[in-house]
């Protein structure tokens, strides 16, 4: 089973480029976000939970976030894997992601990392809100305390991964065919 964390900052092409590895890859696509929305919407326990902690103006406890994805993933046991997109966002996110995907008999095969220039990133995020209605992608305070949030909280995550080994970086500027190209050449290698 092929299991990828697709990593990078805001605005660095992770979903266009989940997309196209979910296409060529049939695998699974795990967005904490989507997963927030649905189990929101259906009133599920988790659901309130988390609507509890964010009503409160409070981030989601981890263990919430966990149990959302444990349940995504047990709906899916015969999927040929996953695609963790904007997840794990901290270290202790990605310790209790492989503690409950051991449980399970499975594991992270590899971390995929887009690397942008961070001028390059907030030009991508201020074009894309002209499309995505997004209220953090048309502030310059707000995108730039985005990146901030992310250089300090969730770019260790890679270093958890590069110590297993199992961490890639890809050059995330160029064509969107191109960088995908890249990033099939490394899902090749962690498939051997």
């Amino acid at each position: 089973m092929l299991n990828i964390v697709l990593f990078g900052p805001p605005g660095a092409g992770k979903g266009t480029q989940s997309e196209k590895i979910i296409a060529s890859h049939s695998l699974i696509h795990i967005s904490t976000g989507d997963l927030f929305r649905k189990h929101i919407g259906e009133n599920t326990e988790l659901g309130k939970l988390a609507k509890s902690y964010m009503d409160a103006g409070n981030l989601v406890p981890d263990e919430v976030v966990i149990g959302m994805v444990e349940d995504k993933i047990q709906e899916n046991l015969k999927a040929e894997g996953f695609i963790f997109d904007g997840f794990p966002r901290t270290v202790n996110q990605a310790e209790a992601l492989d503690t409950m995907l051991e449980k399970h008999g499975l594991s992270i095969s590899g971390m995929i990392a887009l690397v942008v220039p961070e001028e390059e990133l907030k030009t991508r995020i201020k074009e894309r809100a002209k499309t995505s209605g997004r209220i953090d992608d048309q502030d310059d305070d707000r995108i730039n305390n985005r990146i901030q949030v992310y250089n300090k909280e969730t770019s260790p995550v890679a270093e958890y991964y590069r110590q297993q080994g199992k961490f890639t970086s890809i050059n995330g500027v160029g064509s969107i065919q191109d960088i995908y190209g890249k990033i099939d050449e490394a899902i090749t290698t962690l498939e051997v």
